[in-house]
């Protein structure tokens, strides 16, 4: 790709290479290259199932690092909430149907068990509209015009975080305030809570506007200190598109048009923060507090594991670095690549290779049982050097036209729900260089139609997909009632978010 001087311009001002650039394009016109899956992981196979007996061993594991305060809860919380409401966006557009669709019918009959209604009856009574009158009269055109647009609460333009999601007796919270209380709950009285999120530049004063208002309230029920950062998405990571004729896409000035290039871009967010052990967590999988327990004994029962192992790991570099020569160390190596990791390495590998092998961050990721939630799940996947690894795998990277890749995809028994621990300081209390661990070529490529026209986009490496691809990788079984995701609105409605 020859680009022009403003072109070559306007890249560096984002701070993209322009090789990466190229790079890009050249993707976007050959089209991504499918993960070839071996077979799922399962329990025994793949996925670890903690015993009872050892709970008590990593809770101390867990206490021990927590009150050295090296524990930062990280959310990506940039994500928009349009999708969450898209039946109803769909139906205030198509309003000769809404009268028969059960869903909308549920939505408007149970519109007083939502958090958010409060707040939308004080909006609507602003301008002389009664949101008890509105439902009697199954106006959903009013009620959600006053939810999503900015004549009200403006819900379709808001980041998810920022929603009403629980009733609480200090008042309506949101998924950004519920994980401030989970974390407070998580390090206990006395603590230092760390806590970083990842957000929109336009929504960052909203979300410092709603700390400031809640902090505290929330100081003074947890008793706890809270030590809140946010980070944006870089422009740096802004990908390119292409038109229908395979060419960049260009506005009307005839500069480049990029997107974001999707939460992979956030391994960079990652790569800055410099920490220790980071809990990572979606932004709407919480609930209210008399349903946090199972989501804090199992981020405890995770953190303590993956201490226990990155403890083991970073002993043996240590011990390997500083005795090459011994062969009970070596032995003792490779044991834990291939037992313990089960990791594919030679037995003649030799020292430096055993380290290089070794030398890696790692991530426990929480699996739960396969109940039909979307998301990507735990496979064995052979990588380019012929390595058999565990990998998170969206659908969207696999090729379900070959059968027998679809195959092992439905013989799936878990699913990602995006909860893991992750160790990203080497043996020598360094941070790792996270972006040396992307597998660069897992990118996920989508036609999509705007203003009458297809476009090609493309992903980067997600977060916990490629993002991660060359970390040591453990996935744990958790139990189903330690995900609670909204992805609708509806989901609002579930036991789990009404507190029942």
């Amino acid at each position: 790709m020859n680009f022009s001087t403003e072109d070559l311009n306007q890249l560096k001002r984002l701070g993209i290479d322009p090789a990466k650039a190229a790079r890009q394009i050249n993707l976007l016109r050959t089209g991504q290259v499918d993960i070839k899956l071996e077979h799922p992981c399962v329990a025994g196979d793949g996925i670890i199932q903690i015993r009872p007996e050892a709970h008590a061993r990593l809770n101390r594991a867990f206490e021990k690092a927590s009150a050295a305060g090296r524990l930062l809860r990280f959310v990506p919380a940039s994500g928009a909430a349009s999708r969450m409401f898209r039946q109803l966006r769909k139906a205030r557009n198509e309003e000769p149907g809404i009268q028969t669709d059960a869903d909308l019918q549920r939505f408007l009959d149970n519109l007083c068990k939502f958090a958010f209604y409060p707040d939308l009856q004080k909006a609507m009574a602003e301008d002389g509209q009664d949101l008890s009158q509105a439902v009697a009269d199954r106006d959903l055109a009013l009620i959600t015009s006053y939810l999503l647009d900015p004549c009200g609460l403006s819900y379709a333009l808001l980041p998810k975080g920022l929603l009403a999601f629980h009733k609480a007796v200090d008042g309506a919270r949101t998924p950004f305030i519920e994980h401030l209380a989970e974390a407070a709950l998580l390090s206990g009285l006395d603590s230092d809570v760390d806590l970083h999120f990842t957000v929109s530049p336009e929504h960052l004063p909203l979300f410092k506007a709603q700390l400031s208002a809640w902090l505290k309230t929330l100081e003074d029920t947890y008793g706890c200190h809270f030590r809140v950062t946010y980070s944006e998405q870089k422009p740096s990571t802004d990908t390119l598109v292409l038109d229908a004729s395979g060419q960049p896409l260009r506005d009307a000035n005839g500069q480049l048009v990029l997107r974001h290039g999707g939460h992979g871009a956030l391994v960079e967010n990652l790569n800055d923060l410099a920490a220790d052990i980071l809990l990572v967590r979606n932004i709407d999988n919480v609930v209210p507090d008399a349903r946090k327990q199972a989501n804090l004994i199992w981020t405890r029962l995770l953190t303590g594991y993956l201490l226990e192992i990155q403890e083991e790991q970073h002993a043996l570099l240590k011990a390997l670095q500083g005795q090459p020569k011994d062969p009970v160390i070596r032995e003792l190596a490779i044991s834990f690549l291939v037992d313990r990791m089960q990791t594919d390495v030679s037995p003649a590998s030799d020292n430096q290779a055993l380290i290089k092998e070794l030398d890696r961050p790692i991530r426990v990721c929480g699996m739960v049982p396969n109940s039909g939630e979307p998301g990507g799940g735990p496979f064995w996947v052979r990588d380019e050097q012929g390595r058999m690894t565990r990998q998170i795998v969206e659908t969207a990277q696999i090729d379900k036209n070959d059968p027998e890749q679809a195959a092992i995809l439905s013989n799936a028994t878990h699913f990602n729900p995006v909860d893991m621990v992750c160790g990203v300081r080497d043996w020598q209390d360094r941070p790792y260089d996270l972006t040396r661990f992307v597998d660069d070529n897992a990118v996920i490529i989508t036609t999509k139609h705007q203003d009458d026209r297809d476009l090609r986009v493309l992903e980067l490496p997600g977060l916990w997909n490629g993002g991660m691809a060359g970390w040591h990788t453990l996935f744990v079984e958790i139990p189903p009632e330690a995900f609670n995701p909204v992805k609708t609105v509806f989901d609002l409605l579930r036991p789990a978010h009404q507190g029942e």
